[in-house]
């Protein structure tokens, strides 16, 4: 476990050493007495100090500036000799936090780390216990409030620990509006805090579910969702599995021995959330799949995404892919080439199938507030089969139906078509430049046909 203090900022800070019996220091970065250092250098450091090595600042002079070293935070001060090279530096970031002065007890093994900023402790989860190293999987313990090098417990601070039941392994954890939510592979747990003497307490929420890895859990509107190794989940102070009309397609085909790269998170602007993982023949992941939690509808298609970040300090998510941080939502176009969009829906029919169906007239409802193009125009497909397992064509003859496309603009109220079969999809998309479309309450006009 590792210590990043941002306010000794983002980059190494230069330094002077001097060669004497004690070394003295000179930096811009604002230190505290007994704060764990780290030095790097682009030649050499004198004799006496190393990089990669934990020192400890000592007799700091806020005036000048200036400070020693020591290897402990109470030994002897360090003598430098020979000669040196380059530029010296400082780093205060990723300390370990089991060096800082005062630290006890701090865990050296863990599956998964947090800090809980509404109570401001540090959790471990599946880690090494008191005077131990061995790693305990169900093992959670918290550090004293706002100390995160106190893991002692005592009667004079907050720390201490939990070892849940049910499962073999912790695998991660969230934070919700009063409760922390703690998934092992089995169960799910709900974390609240107490106070002294108990401090934290581990209630059991569900059992028997499952999580596909720790990065594939969501928070939306106050509703936890995650992924598990063959259903949805969600949690709203109960645990449900979520309906899905996508499950076949989606864990059918993963593959789950890269599932430690799902990644979960969340578009609040249209109510979405998303899961990317790799398909069956990926090793990264490469597909998608979204549930509509106010609509409850779920869509997918194909994208490499390996991060994700949705944030109210922002107008767009992030997205992380392809060596590149994509700005999401943002824009219609690819650097001047225009993007294809659509979505397609499932098929439906009149009494299962049983009666052939005749649409002869669509109303669209379409959007298209956002583009920049002159006169956008989008296309809306019908496309009609006769049976289940057929292949949508344009082929003609006593099985197999033509595919009807055609263009909407802005002001088309109403678009004729004729299309005639058991089960009909439509699809709806836009292959131009500066098109950005949403999608309403289209309808179809339909009626029963006859049958065959």
């Amino acid at each position: 476990m590792y210590l990043y203090e941002a306010d000794k900022g983002l980059s190494s800070t230069p330094a002077t050493i001097t060669i004497a019996s004690p070394a003295v220091v000179t930096s811009n970065m604002i230190v505290a007495e007994y704060s764990a250092i780290e030095l790097e250098t682009s030649g050499a450091l004198p004799t006496g100090l190393e990089t990669g090595t934990i020192y400890y600042v000592r007799n700091y002079n806020s005036l000048l500036k200036t400070f020693n070293l020591s290897a402990t935070p109470t030994g002897a001060l360090i003598n430098t000799s020979g000669t040196q090279s380059g530029t010296q530096y400082i780093s205060a970031r990723a300390i370990n936090l089991a060096s800082q002065y005062g630290a006890s007890d701090v865990p050296t093994v863990q599956n998964y780390i947090f800090v809980s900023d509404i109570y401001r402790f540090v959790f471990a989860f599946g880690c090494n216990d008191y005077g131990s190293t061995t790693q305990d999987p169900l093992l959670m313990r918290w550090s004293d409030q706002e100390d995160a090098t106190m893991w002692t417990p005592s009667v004079t601070n907050q720390a201490g620990s939990l070892r849940l039941s049910h499962g073999s392994a912790i695998i991660t954890a969230l934070q919700t509006r009063q409760e922390i939510v703690v998934w092992t592979d089995t169960s799910l747990y709900s974390i609240q805090y107490l106070g002294p003497p108990y401090v934290w307490n581990a209630q059991l929420m569900g059992d028997n579910t499952s999580i596909v890895g720790q990065n594939a859990t969501a928070l939306a509107s106050g509703v936890v969702y995650w992924m598990g190794v063959d259903k949805f989940y969600a949690y709203s102070g109960r645990v449900e599995t979520l309906p899905c009309t996508l499950r076949n397609h989606v864990f059918n085909n993963i593959n789950y021995e890269q599932a430690d790269q799902i990644v979960s998170g969340t578009n609040e602007g249209y109510h979405e959330v998303w899961w990317f993982y790799p398909t069956a023949d990926s090793l990264t992941n490469n597909a998608y799949v979204v549930y509509n939690y106010l609509e409850k509808v779920w869509h997918y298609g194909s994208i490499q995404r390996t991060a994700w970040l949705d944030s109210s300090l922002r107008s767009y998510p992030l997205g992380v892919g392809n060596n590149y941080v994509y700005n999401q939502e943002y824009g219609t176009d690819a650097d001047g080439v225009a993007m294809e969009s659509y979505i397609t829906s499932s098929d439906f029919d009149i009494t299962d199938g049983e009666q052939f169906m005749l649409v002869r007239r669509i109303i669209p409802d379409l959007s298209f507030q956002g583009s920049s193009a002159a006169s956008p125009t989008a296309y809306v497909t019908v496309k009609p089969r006769n049976f289940p397992g057929a292949n949508y064509t344009t082929e003609v003859n006593k099985n197999i139906i033509e595919t009807a496309s055609v263009p909407v603009e802005q002001y088309t109220n109403q678009v004729f078509i004729r299309a005639r079969a058991r089960q009909i999809g439509f699809k709806v998309g836009s292959v131009d430049l500066g098109v950005q479309w949403q999608l309403g309450s289209p309808r179809l006009d339909g009626r029963p046909d006859g049958k065959r």
